[in-house]
C-alpha cells in the first residue's frame, strides 16, 4: 500500500516536522519505507510518500501515540487530495516486474 500526501508549506519548520512524523510512522509495524520531497519547480510543495506491506497496517499506525502527536498535526494541513494507493506493478532497475493483485479485483 502506498500513502502519497501532498502539502502546500512555506514554514521552514515543515521539514522538521515532516521528518518527526516519518520517524513516528516508521516505528509502526508494517511499514516499509518513506520518502519526504519538495517539488523542483515550486518550494511550497512537498510530498510525503510511505509504503505499507498492506492498508490495514497504514491504518493502525495512524492509532500510535506517537503517530498522533507527531504525524497527525502533519496530515492533518495535507491538501484535500486522494492518499491511499495499492502498488500493481514494480518494475525493478534492469527492468524485472513484479505484479500485484488488486484488492478491488473481484477475481483476484
Amino acid at each position: 500500500m502506498i500513502a502519497l500526501t501532498h502539502f502546500r508549506d512555506a514554514d521552514p519548520s515543515f521539514p522538521g516536522r515532516a521528518r518527526a512524523a516519518l520517524a513516528a510512522l516508521a516505528d509502526r509495524p508494517g511499514y516499509l519505507r518513506g520518502t519526504l520531497g519538495r517539488s523542483t519547480d515550486d518550494p511550497q510543495a512537498w510530498v510525503l510518500l510511505t509504503e505499507w506491506t498492506d492498508v490495514g497496517s497504514y491504518r493502525r499506525a495512524l492509532g500510535g501515540y506517537q503517530v498522533k502527536l507527531h504525524a497527525t498535526p502533519l496530515l492533518a494541513s495535507a491538501l484535500d487530495l486522494p492518499g491511499g494507493f495499492e502498488a500493481l506493478v514494480d518494475v525493478a532497475p534492469g527492468g524485472a516486474e513484479v505484479t500485484h493483485p488488486s484488492d478491488r479485483d473481484p477475481d483476484g
